[in-house]
């Protein structure tokens, strides 16, 4: 939960150190605006992604299952800018499956927080295998941060992609390439 106090208080004093004025108009309500949109962006913490993943439906079939360009927003951790992008997530059942709109919203779990791409593309997979149970998961995400973007090496259009592998997908290479070749189509 964001201690919506102590933010405006951090942006005031931002605000004043980059030589700001936070008393004139256009800056009067900027605290509280961004103390409301940090309530937003890093909202998943201290959530689980437990909630979405727990409820299941029995399936007949345990064939590989995939979400693609499901649209994702995060923070950078070590900027505070924005990174975003697309994600992918295939699984192979165990004899069960969960909503579509609950791995969307792992990933929103996730990426709602400070954080690296690696460490989210991770946390992703391992969540599905943790509350799901599938035989394995697997993630791709490609997304395009700000901090390469704004400022330092300033690279707009750079992409930077990571995989996460679980499960049946660490030792089949197969199933693996299945599910790029699906992703292609």
């Amino acid at each position: 939960m964001v201690d919506q106090e102590k933010v405006e208080a951090a942006i005031k004093l931002l605000l004043e150190g980059i030589g700001e004025d936070p008393t004139r108009e256009g800056l009067l309500e900027t605290p509280a605006r961004v103390a409301r949109m940090y309530g937003e962006i890093a909202g998943g913490m201290g959530q689980s992604a437990e909630e979405h993943l727990s409820k299941t439906f029995a399936v007949a079939s345990n064939d590989l299952v995939i979400e693609r360009d499901i649209t994702f927003y995060s923070l950078c951790e070590h900027h505070l800018l924005p990174f975003y992008g697309k994600a992918a997530i295939g699984y192979i059942p165990n004899g069960r499956v969960a909503g579509l709109s609950k791995l969307a919203r792992t990933v929103e779990v996730y990426a709602r927080r400070l954080q690296l791409q690696e460490q989210l593309c991770a946390q992703v997979a391992d969540a599905l295998m943790d509350y799901l149970a599938p035989q394995g998961a697997i993630v791709l995400m490609e997304a395009e941060h700000m901090c390469m973007t704004m400022r330092g090496v300033q690279k707009p259009g750079t992409k930077t992609v990571t995989l996460a592998r679980r499960g049946v997908f660490e030792t089949d290479p197969a199933l693996e390439e299945r599910f790029f070749r699906m992703l292609s189509r």
